[in-house]
């Protein structure tokens, strides 16, 4: 994903801000919103309820061993266990996607769209999918085709986790500089769910894009009570404080995030910033 830009300037080091946006809209293997027991806490979910036990096809439990395996990091063996849910269940949408994420994790990105449009075209209603690959084409920097697949997903009214695909819509439409955009489906994000992690920290970015300092402290508050404290989200803390003149947070999380995080990038931003 895109790395940040150095920055010894408050001035710089808003508008390098926008590079969080990247970092955090990962494509996951996660079920469930955020928080599964031992992944990032920032990663959004891309195979929703896929592997879990409601799924009765032949293939379903080779697709539940490829996302168990893809979690562990194991591509390879995740790989080889959704090839072997497609042999035996070709038809199985859940294993397409599962393939599709794979093949993207790995550069196959035409691989990756070519299983992602099977899965739809078995499951053309199927909002985790529709979810996912709205979240491949937005990486591609396809940002109108993008948009439309959230919206795809976001239709089906069974949709358990609206929230999700409206954030990474909001994200993507970050990435595309369309701030008023992004401001909009993540505010639709919290009102389906007020302690979505990933939506409120993006909230505190983009008021801090958009200068409000005072909505980008409370959002990051907010967010700070619901998720672990990331490199990324204290760095922003610092930046936010020093603009509204609080020098007791600063050193708050100056501290965090030098004790949590000494070998991070944002402590060398940091450290660069001071002198």
């Amino acid at each position: 994903m895109e790395t940040f830009r150095r920055s010894c300037t408050l001035k710089v080091s808003r508008v390098s801000v926008l590079g969080l946006f990247a970092l955090l809209f990962l494509v996951g293997c996660q079920q469930g919103a955020v928080r599964p027991g031992g992944t990032s806490p920032d990663m959004v979910d891309n195979t929703g309820q896929f592997g879990q036990d409601s799924q009765t096809g032949a293939g379903d439990v080779y697709v539940k061993l490829a996302i168990a395996y893809m979690r562990e990091g194991h591509l390879d063996v995740a790989l080889k266990k959704a090839k072997q849910a497609l042999s035996v269940e070709p038809a199985n949408a859940e294993g397409h996607n599962v393939i599709a994420l794979l093949y993207d994790r790995l550069g196959e990105r035409d691989l990756a769209e070519k299983h992602f449009l099977r899965s739809l075209k078995i499951e053309s209603k199927n909002s985790y999918v529709l979810n996912a690959y709205a979240s491949f084409l937005c990486q591609q920097q396809r940002f109108a085709e993008a948009d439309q697949y959230f919206l795809k997903a976001l239709e089906n009214p069974l949709y358990r986790t609206p929230e999700v695909a409206l954030t990474n819509a909001g994200i993507c439409a970050a990435r595309d500089n369309d701030l008023q955009k992004a401001e909009n489906y993540l505010r639709r994000a919290l009102t389906f769910n007020p302690e979505f992690s990933l939506a409120l920290i993006q909230m505190a970015q983009i008021s801090f894009q958009a200068g409000e300092n005072l909505s980008s402290r409370a959002y990051l508050q907010r967010y700070l009570e619901k998720a672990r404290p990331t490199p990324a989200s204290l760095w922003l803390g610092i930046q936010n404080e020093r603009l509204l003149g609080d020098q007791n947070a600063v050193s708050s999380y100056s501290l965090m995030l030098k004790n949590n995080f000494p070998d991070s990038r944002e402590v060398q931003l940091l450290r660069n910033s001071e002198h």
